[in-house]
């Protein structure tokens, strides 16, 4: 056995690319030698900005022999299915053997040795790469996602032959390209990690990210500040760099007045810096970069450069932030009557509108408490910020830069940091407001033009938007009738649009638009440990829309069906539905009241409801429930508990105690084992099987006034 070294040295290698790269050259190379049937111990991959290297430990030394028989052609065949067999097979019609009227072949194939399948395998890995993007260079027809500049592969001791294009694979590589730019000859795997740690390269991707958050936070530590830990930095850094070197820098303060979120957001895309902080929590004047390389001077050099580099960046934010600060957000968001939101929805400007009456609507209502005149305020102005000049160069601080001027423009906390807020899931009334408002009319909009998510495809984002809403809804406890809210959006949607036609139109999509939520539910709270079964079984009640009652309920619900009372419970309800569905059962044929009979009653079409002899209406109302003329103890036993657990449940439903309802509920697994065990249903007497199959009807419903059992798995 021996140990196999693959490194493919190219130029600058993206930082983004290079973990999946990582990821492919060790599926590639698996696939093909598994495929070749050749041994192979523990493989390691690793990256750094110019080369991807494969270490593979103990690889055999050749394949085994093998010995195979195949099954051909009958002999009494077409000659044509024995000339395919030969030419699949190599062999002679000779060398074939007849058994039961059958040709067979003995195929043998002899070892191959390790060295002529890994040099084939490198040359399929480097053909068949799944770069995102790559490029040919010079004449040749070769593709990398940079210049191939080297190949080394070294099986053992020995350099495996081959080429791609003009490069020739050998045991030459190259040092970091400052601090030993020269050739380096490798031994193999077994030298190869520490002669380039000789020669300033740190080939293990995860120390070099080990180094960068260690020396990063040492030398903000040692400048008395605190390192804000961006894990992505981390990665993308040690994805630029060979031999990386933390060093602190500085700013002009005077910077500070431009918005933090600026400023980081331009120290890290733009120069992939760190940001510190001070001891009292804001931003310092100072960062943190990554060089590769160990300056003589202690890197002073290189900070100062990169100060005057971020100094251009930040005088570029500063201006746009100057100018913005100039113009009103009112002013600014009667610009939005020019970008359009979607052609068949109008301009932003008119989806403002419609989100501004929204969140009134939500406040002035009482689904949250907030100030109705704020939430329109923060609403109109939420989307103002898309003309400003700092959102056209920094698209990612929507929301924020609007929070950042309406405070400096003198709005109320509240309205800005609604404004500031209203693409997450905020906490605040306010911000709660119109963040749901906006999604709501998201939602409601694109269904209302036929542009439903599907598949896979979802270009609106209405699954995000919907999740969002919902997380507004819980994290939040709003009691929203989420039913109304959806009509009301529609309608607000529809008002918009004008006509009569399209109210109509609208509302019928309403029962779209909450299936829709439903299932965004179902998504949401997976992840959270809730059954969808169970969400099903409380939604499929119907007039369940207010979900932080809803999630409430299905809690308890799972809870419960995950008891041993509930399991019983739910075994008991099963059968009874089957029984109940197997005779095809409907119900009481007994109408005991004038609204029940559902028909005008002159008295003449049904005598029983003109007797006025004593008891006579209790009798009516017993056979309607199915308990009169019950005659053993376990009947009786079945009655008394729903007698005593209906209302409970009811009551405690309506209290939203739901473990008392569930507590109800429990009390009727014993009654009904013991009605199973002892009362056979299909009595052969009419009268008794009527009145045990209204009985079983009665527990069922029972059991469904909470949630609908029927939809329970299990």
């Amino acid at each position: 056995m021996a140990d196999f070294l693959l490194e493919l040295l190219s130029e600058e290698i993206p930082a983004r690319m290079q973990a999946k790269a990582r990821n492919d050259l060790a599926r590639l190379f698996a696939e093909h030698v598994e495929a070749a049937g050749l041994s192979v111990g523990p493989i390691d991959t690793h990256s750094t900005p110019r080369r991807l290297v494969l270490l593979a430990r103990d690889v055999a030394d050749a394949t085994e022999a093998s010995r195979e028989e195949l099954k051909g052609p009958r002999t009494s065949a077409p000659p044509q299915a024995l000339e395919g067999f030969l030419r699949k097979t190599g062999l002679l019609r000779e060398q074939l053997i007849e058994r039961d009227g059958v040709y067979f072949a003995l195929v043998e194939k002899p070892g191959q040795s390790s060295a002529v399948i890994l040099a084939d395998t490198v040359t399929r890995i480097i053909n068949d790469f799944p770069w995102p993007k790559s490029m040919r260079w010079g004449d040749g027809q070769l593709r990398w996602v940079r210049p191939l500049q080297g190949i080394v592969a070294i099986l053992g001791e020995s350099i495996l032959p081959g080429f791609m294009g003009d490069v020739v694979a050998g045991a030459t590589t190259v040092g970091h390209r400052f601090h030993h730019p020269g050739p380096i000859t490798v031994g193999g795997a077994n030298d190869y990690v520490e002669k380039l740690r000789a020669c300033h390269v740190i080939v293990d991707q995860n120390e070099r990210e080990q180094i960068i958050r260690t020396e990063a936070q040492k030398a903000a530590t040692d400048a008395g500040l605190t390192l804000l830990e961006d894990e992505g930095l981390v990665v993308e850094n040690a994805g630029l760099t060979e031999w990386p070197v933390p060093l602190l820098g500085r700013f002009d303060p005077e910077f500070l007045d431009v918005p933090r979120e600026v400023i980081v957001l331009t120290m890290r895309t733009n120069q992939k810096y760190f940001a510190c902080t001070g001891a009292d929590g804001l931003l310092a004047p100072a960062f943190v970069c990554v060089a590769n390389i160990a300056a003589n001077d202690g890197g002073a050099a290189i900070a100062e450069g990169n100060t005057r580099v971020l100094a251009a960046r930040l005088s570029d934010a500063r201006f746009f932030w100057e100018q913005d600060l100039k113009v009103p957000l009112e002013e600014q968001a009667k610009k939005l009557d020019g970008i359009v939101f979607h052609e068949r929805l109008g301009t932003v400007a008119a989806k403002v509108d419609r989100i501004a009456k929204i969140a009134r609507w939500l406040a002035e209502q009482g689904f949250v408490n907030a100030d109705p005149q704020q939430a329109e305020r923060a609403a109109r102005l939420a989307k103002a910020d898309l003309v400003t000049g700092m959102v056209g160069e920094f698209p990612e601080l929507q929301g924020i830069i609007g929070g950042h001027l309406a405070r400096a423009q003198g709005e109320p906390d509240d309205v800005a940091n609604a404004i500031r807020d209203h693409y997450a899931a905020p906490g605040a009334p306010v911000s709660a407001a119109v963040a749901l408002a906006d999604k709501l009319d998201t939602i409601a909009a694109f269904f209302a033009i036929d542009q439903r998510p599907t598949g896979s495809k979802d270009p609106f984002g209405l699954r995000r938007a919907a999740i969002s809403s919902i997380d507004i809804i819980v994290s939040n406890g709003l009691r929203l009738n989420l039913t109304g809210a959806v009509r009301g959006t529609l309608a607000n949607l529809a008002g918009q649009l004008g006509g009569d036609g399209n109210v109509h139109r609208l509302d019928r999509t309403a029962p779209e638009v909450i299936a829709f939520f439903a299932d965004r539910l179902k998504v949401q709270q997976r992840d959270a440990g809730v059954r969808h079964d169970l969400i099903d079984a409380v939604f499929s009640l119907g007039g369940e829309d207010d979900l932080v009652r809803l999630l409430a309920r299905v809690n308890t619900l799972q809870q419960f069906v995950e008891t041993p009372e509930g399991a019983d419970l739910l075994t008991a309800y099963k059968r009874s539905a089957n029984i109940l569905k197997k005779e095809d059962w409907t119900g009481p044929q007994v109408l005991s009241s004038r609204e029940e009979q559902g028909i005008p009653q002159t008295g003449e079409e049904d005598p029983l409801v003109l007797v006025e002899e004593p008891g006579m209406r209790e009798a009516i109302a017993e056979m309607a429930l199915g308990t009169a003329g019950a005659d053993l103890p376990q009947e009786r036993a079945l009655i008394a508990a729903l007698d005593d657990a209906e209302p409970k449940a009811s009551s405690a439903i309506e209290s939203e105690d739901f473990t008392a309802a569930m507590a109800a509920l429990a009390s009727l697994r014993k009654p009904i084992d013991d009605f199973f065990d002892h009362v056979t249903v299909n009595d052969p007497d009419s009268a008794k099987r009527e009145r045990r199959l209204n009985l079983l009807m009665r527990f069922r419903d029972a059991v469904n006034g909470v949630a609908d059992f029927s939809k329970i798995e299990g």
